[in-house]
């Protein structure tokens, strides 16, 4: 892999991990125009360095919260931060039992071709679709705006997370969008939009690291020695964390104006693509 070819493919992933598109679909796509060929192992390598730039960029854009929740989880406060990492922590589990007890069923739909991903793509569309108009028909039939910001997210319930993290484990599929599915399932569920986008944040930054935490076991088994290259490793983990953190805030704000549903077009049209190519 050159050096222009990781930063790329960091640039997309820095963008995809955030906006309603599929970082997975998207990584897939340029793969193949782009012409990568990795091995098992070296894909393995270079997506789990992609994927720890882009939590470290969550981190960094939300800080100022991310820092009490971890200081009442960790203190015991239980108070109402700690409430709300345990409520992380239960969306994680849908996709933890997906990841532990289906991982090679999931690693056969990447790499394959690009009809599931022109799919995944189309059915992320019809996500945002529905998300705005049912939540835009209901803000005008009860004539309801948005709950303060300074209250915002007690809006995520126990069943709000949960309905969002089976919408990340669904995601698992390239070409589905991860963000794309757990916002529209919030918003859709009636929670404040803006705490909806911070929450659907927060819930990825435990299975990401997980799952670095198992890609760097089996390369340690396998005895496998970097192929890649530190060039390109540091370049695409240096792009994906700069645009990861200007996506974020752009995230943020477009969730909430309600304007994903722009995306929904480009998906389609993403999507058709894909199914043609």
């Amino acid at each position: 892999m050159s050096w222009l070819d990781a930063l790329i493919m960091g640039i997309v992933q820095g963008l995809a991990e955030y906006l309603p598109v599929s970082s997975s679909g998207h990584l897939e796509i340029f793969r193949e125009i782009l012409g990568i060929d990795l091995s098992g192992a070296e894909a393995l390598e270079f997506d789990v360095a992609l994927h720890v730039a882009t939590v470290l960029s969550t981190i960094v854009v939300l800080w100022r919260e991310f820092l009490p929740l971890c200081t009442s989880f960790f203190t015991l406060r239980f108070d109402s931060n700690f409430t709300y990492v345990c409520k992380i922590l239960v969306s994680c589990i849908p996709v933890a039992i997906v990841g532990l007890c289906f991982k090679d069923v999931v690693e056969s739909f990447f790499g394959t071709n690009l009809t599931l991903v022109g799919v995944c793509l189309i059915v992320t569309a019809a996500l945002l679709c529905f998300a705005y108009f049912f939540r835009t028909r209901s803000e005008n039939t009860h004539a309801t705006k948005d709950i303060p910001e300074t209250k915002a997210d007690t809006s995520i319930s126990w069943i709000t997370a949960i309905a969002m993290g089976i919408a990340q484990a669904v995601a698992v599929l390239p070409g589905l969008s991860r963000s794309g599915s757990t916002i529209a399932t919030g918003i859709t569920a009636g929670a404040n939009r803006a705490a909806v986008a911070r929450f659907s944040f927060f819930m990825v930054i435990i299975p990401i690291l997980g799952e670095a935490l198992l890609g760097l076991k089996d390369m340690a088994s396998e005895g496998y020695t970097s192929s890649v290259g530190a060039i390109p490793l540091t370049i695409g983990f240096l792009a994906a964390f700069a645009v990861g953190c200007a996506a974020c805030k752009w995230m943020i704000e477009l969730v909430k104006k309600g304007k994903l549903v722009w995306f929904a077009l480009y998906c389609v049209a993403m999507g058709i693509v894909c199914i043609l190519w």
